[in-house]
């Protein structure tokens, strides 16, 4: 049996108003992908990428997304990324830009940069804060960011692992 090899591109919904955060979900980020691929790069796009294309990850809170796709077809993701400015659900649109942060080759790794990704931005939430009862609260978060071990004993499912994961 032959193994397919997958890209996953570790994404930042950046949204005109953070308000906008808690309208996605999976269903209508991966429609929106889909539309905007068929768009940009037609049917050869589409039916290149439509074999393995599925968002893994999504987590509406902090806007972060983790789409998977065949490897050889990543970069026809990638490019399309570039030109969503809105997403579309509920018939309603909410202006939005995808800030791809990562592409790498297992979940693994891209759960690894996010963490990583995390404590850089609290490290900034804390440089940033003003009173002393903010700053404790930045440090407990940052305290309590670790990456969870995977041993044999225990089934790795990969997204579920990742931290903060909606798991529907």
């Amino acid at each position: 049996m032959v193994r397919f090899k997958s890209r996953y591109l570790l994404c930042e919904i950046v949204f005109e108003k953070p308000q906008y955060r808690q309208h996605i979900d999976v269903g209508s980020v991966n429609r929106n992908v889909r539309n905007a691929i068929s768009q940009m790069h037609g049917d050869f796009g589409i039916g290149c990428c439509s074999l393995r294309l599925e968002v893994t990850y999504l987590n509406a809170y902090t806007g972060i997304v983790l789409i998977r796709c065949q490897k050889d077809f990543y970069r026809i993701l990638s490019t399309t990324l570039l030109f969503i400015t809105f997403l579309e659900t509920k018939n309603q649109k909410f202006p939005c830009f995808f800030n791809t942060l990562h592409v790498a080759g297992t979940i693994r790794s891209c759960q690894k940069f996010l963490i990583q990704y995390n404590r850089r931005q609290l490290v900034l939430l804390l440089r940033d804060c003003k009173t002393k009862k903010e700053r404790e609260s930045v440090q407990t978060s940052l305290l309590q960011c670790s990456l969870k071990v995977w041993n044999e004993d225990q089934p790795y499912h990969g997204y579920e692992e990742m931290e903060g994961a909606d798991t529907d």
